[in-house]
């Protein structure tokens, strides 16, 4: 029988035991009926190793923004496992469509981290390129991101790239967003139009419980996946500190998707061991009581538990993903001191495909602007 999360005031009046986990946070794998797993221990230690290099990512950014190579930046700490297990789901020819915390699926689809970097210093609105790692740019605006996947994902069906029955072809979009998107009507509407033309979207909500300061059960009075009855498509909810489990719904909900069956929510049940971002102080609105409870949950811990109960890694294995780390965060050190000042005219670049006459009126003028204090003391 699986094991639950305790039940506490944030289950909202739902059934506490509703939701999926195969991995205890004692590291003690368990059954689901619905969803079975055999990870080859190679998968078990790519999780870890993905894991592991995600949280340092989010380990240096936030070291650099206090010393201000970063104009901000927003956390992911203890949000890793569900991330990591949706992105690890994918096939190649899914496309992601991010929020601004997407930091661990960027490292899975292949992102430099170093380009995350740029685009929070200021330097560029974010220069990888979506086509050649299925993956969008991150967006600012909360929730809009969905209304994209949802229309890309109808896109995909009158391209003739769904319910093919050639797994090389067939292709699903995902929608990530937090519980606090989940009040946009944005969503909501991407919701409705999914449903209606069984568009090939998972969305994937990382309920980490706080849409800043704001509590989940100040945003809905029942668990967040069975809003997804209301719009006619299926909804889950899986332990998000549970990359095994989040792996195995996602690859799931993914196949549903490319096979024709349509939309499906996923609410990966989190929490948020960071600040908002670097300019959020989460002690004002929060008790260290539950954060202390959640790093008992902590990701990572739970899936080295499990290779050194079962001797699918050593010593040796995690000395090299910690060496490997150490050399990533040079890398981001390095490099984000390198990268160059952002220009006060870069914000007119790349706002459309081609550049608009008003716009170049409007680079123009401000340059003029800009030209003005040339000289001045």
């Amino acid at each position: 029988m699986s094991q639950h999360l305790e039940t506490g005031p944030e289950t909202l009046g739902g059934d506490p035991t509703d939701y999926v986990q195969l991995l205890t946070p004692e590291g003690v794998r368990v059954e689901h009926p619905d969803y079975s797993l055999d990870p080859s221990p190679e998968l078990l230690r790519c999780f870890y190793r993905d894991m592991t290099l995600t949280r340092r990512i989010d380990v240096e950014a936030t070291a650099l923004q206090r010393h201000g190579e970063l104009g901000i930046w927003a956390q992911l700490l203890g949000q890793e496992a569900a991330q990591i297990g949706a992105a690890r789901a994918l096939a190649p020819q899914d496309f992601v469509f991010p929020t601004y915390r997407e930091h661990g699926v960027a490292w899975v689809r292949g992102v430099d981290p170093l380009k995350l970097l740029g685009l929070f210093r200021g330097s560029d609105q974010g220069s990888w390129d979506p086509a050649e790692h299925n993956f969008g740019l991150y967006t600012i605006v909360i929730g809009a991101q969905t209304l994209h996947a949802t229309g890309y994902a109808m896109g995909m069906q009158r391209d003739g790239v769904v319910g093919t029955g050639d797994p090389q072809r067939d292709t699903a979009v995902v929608a990530h967003f937090g519980d606090g998107a989940s009040s946009q009507g944005d969503v909501n509407e991407a919701f409705v139009f999914a449903a209606s033309y069984q568009a090939p979207v998972v969305f994937f909500c990382q309920n980490n419980q706080w849409a800043i300061s704001e509590p989940i059960e100040r945003q809905s009075r029942i668990p967040l996946y069975h809003r997804a009855e209301g719009f006619g498509f299926p909804g889950v909810r899986v332990d998000g500190n549970d990359v095994l489990a989040t792996y195995a719904v996602m690859k799931q909900a993914l196949q549903r998707a490319r096979e024709g069956g349509g939309p499906t929510l996923i609410e990966a049940y989190t929490y948020r061991m960071g600040a908002h971002t670097t300019t959020d102080d989460p002690t004002r609105y929060r008790l260290d009581d539950d954060v202390q409870r959640w790093k008992l949950k902590d990701p990572i811990a739970r899936v080295e538990v499990l290779l050194r109960r079962n001797g699918y890694a050593d010593d040796e294995f995690f000395a090299r993903v910690q060496q490997e780390a150490d050399g990533l965060g040079a890398h981001l050190r390095e490099g984000c001191r390198a990268l160059p000042d952002p220009s006060p005219l870069a914000g007119f670049d790349r706002v459309y495909a081609e550049q608009t006459e008003e716009l170049a009126a409007q680079r123009d003028e401000y340059a003029g602007y800009l030209a003005s204090f040339e000289g001045a003391n």
